[in-house]
């Protein structure tokens, strides 16, 4: 069933094409004016329009260029009578795809726009390939692995068991995790292993792009609909029809957003920004995020219902310091891959010195920053094996600093109040070094409130805290 909009001044004639449109099952729309056309396009586009050329004080050719100025893939059929011929040409100029010449029977009318359905179809189908395919070139930068999860420790073999099993349901998932573990990678997984894995898989970065962009970004937006917008966009709710929608760092959307998923995962539909059309959506949600979403929600920086909406089914995806058995078979695989990327075919592994180096380190920022010193240490190898000097100072440092804290913490004569004062500001200070110096994030990963990180990084002297942090 196709939509089908017809504007004719002439009432006997727009009521039988009407009827007789509306008998092959689409739902059909009759208006009396060009005027009327164009503003009930603008509210609800219609597959085909079918418009008389002579009607006044909008005529049939104006009908054409402003439906197609608005939607270049607005299908506009005209009907014409024997003395507008050369008129019915000046509309396909226009970008009117045919026109038929009055008197005409009903099964001629019939057949003109069963042909223009087709030709419509075609058209918004081109329209949302291209649209995916440019969403899908952008999310190729993101894409850190196209080869799937790699690890075969308890923790991994429990993920992988949990993605094998939401992968079969079209349940809403929610991945949890530390920066850099993969969790767009368990999002693909989950959708690869479901039915819908010949459809489309759109991912998009909440906290990557401009609040003020991200409700276009999701839900597209209309031609005019704000400065710039110069022609309609689909959001990647359309673009992810009948497939899967990773929405990465969702703790990060704003509240305007938030009702408007909460309302899209409820109904199934949603209006683009600058639009009055509804459109409505089959499309399995898969989210993501490193923040304490309870913890929002109780700050009221998130909503409850959303987040329940949300955490239908949570996968914990472990850092890597939880799963160091993976270490050598993550480093070994990121070595295979990066080897031939980089003119080094001819690396095929790791000396045992540097697989002890690997696997001591901690991982701050687990998959992703091993990933980045397996590049490095590819840079910089110079025989077959990547030995311990191809990798970073930081990590041969660090066994030796690790090697050092536990006979330093000794109680000697202090109380266990000093004891425990200097375990907290050395955890403090260690996650103030992970975090780079940014408060927000050393608050995460110590999992305190921003206002308590300041109190005690003032008490211990470890930065000068400037302004205070909210307190949520």
């Amino acid at each position: 069933m196709a939509r089908i909009l017809v504007a004719d001044d002439h009432d006997a004639l727009r009521e039988g094409m009407v009827l007789s449109l509306t008998r092959l099952g689409h739902e059909v729309q009759g208006v009396r004016g060009g005027a009327e056309a164009i503003a009930a396009y603008r509210k609800r586009p219609a597959d085909v329009v079918v418009t008389d050329l002579r009607m006044v004080p909008v005529d049939g050719i104006e009908v054409v260029r402003r439906l197609r100025e608005a939607d270049p893939e607005a299908t506009v059929l005209v009907v014409s009578a024997h003395g507008t011929i050369a008129t019915a040409v000046d509309a396909m100029r226009e970008g009117a795809i045919d026109f038929i010449e009055k008197p005409f029977p009903p099964e001629v009318l019939r057949a003109r726009v069963e042909k223009a359905v087709e030709i419509s179809r075609e058209r918004r189908g081109a329209r949302t390939a291209r649209a995916r395919a440019e969403a899908l070139e952008e999310d190729l930068g993101r894409a850190r692995d196209p080869h799937g999860l790699v690890g075969s420790s308890e923790p991994m073999l429990r993920v992988l068991e949990q993605v094998r099993k939401v992968a079969a349901t079209d349940a809403t998932a929610l991945v949890l995790g530390e920066s850099g573990t993969g969790k767009e990678l368990v999002a693909r997984a989950i959708h690869d292993g479901s039915p819908r894995r010949e459809k489309p898989f759109v991912s998009v970065s909440c906290a990557a792009i401009p609040e003020g962009l991200l409700e276009s970004e999701l839900f597209g937006h209309e031609r005019g609909a704000f400065t710039g917008a110069i022609r309609r966009k689909l959001g990647r709710f359309e673009l992810a029809h009948e497939g899967t929608l990773f929405l990465d760092e969702v703790g990060d959307l704003p509240p305007s957003v938030q009702v408007k998923l909460l309302r899209v995962l409820q109904e199934r539909r949603f209006e683009r920004v600058g639009g009055e059309e509804t459109v409505e959506v089959d499309v399995r949600l898969v989210s993501a995020t490193n923040r304490d979403l309870p913890e929002l929600v109780r700050e009221g920086r998130f909503r409850e219902d959303l987040y329940y909406r949300l955490d239908v089914v949570a996968i914990r995806l472990p850092a890597l310091r939880e799963r160091p058995g993976d270490v050598e078979e993550l480093a070994r695989h990121f070595l295979a891959r990066a080897g031939p990327r980089l003119g080094r075919p001819a690396l095929t592994g790791f000396t045992p010195d540097a697989l002890e180096l690997l696997r001591k380190h901690r991982w701050p920022g687990n998959v992703r920053e091993l990933e980045n010193v397996v590049e490095q240490a590819v840079v910089f190898a110079e025989g077959e094996l990547v030995v311990a000097a191809d990798l970073p100072d930081a990590l041969r440092r660090a066994p030796a600093a690790q090697a050092a804290a536990p006979a330093s913490l000794t109680t000697g004569d202090r109380s266990l109040t000093e004891v425990l004062e200097d375990l907290e500001r050395r955890l403090i200070l260690d996650a103030y070094e992970r975090a780079k110096g940014v408060k927000a994030e050393t608050a995460r990963i110590l999992g305190i409130k921003p206002s308590a990180l300041y109190y005690k990084l003032e008490k211990y002297g470890i930065a000068s805290a400037g302004e205070k942090p909210e307190d949520g």
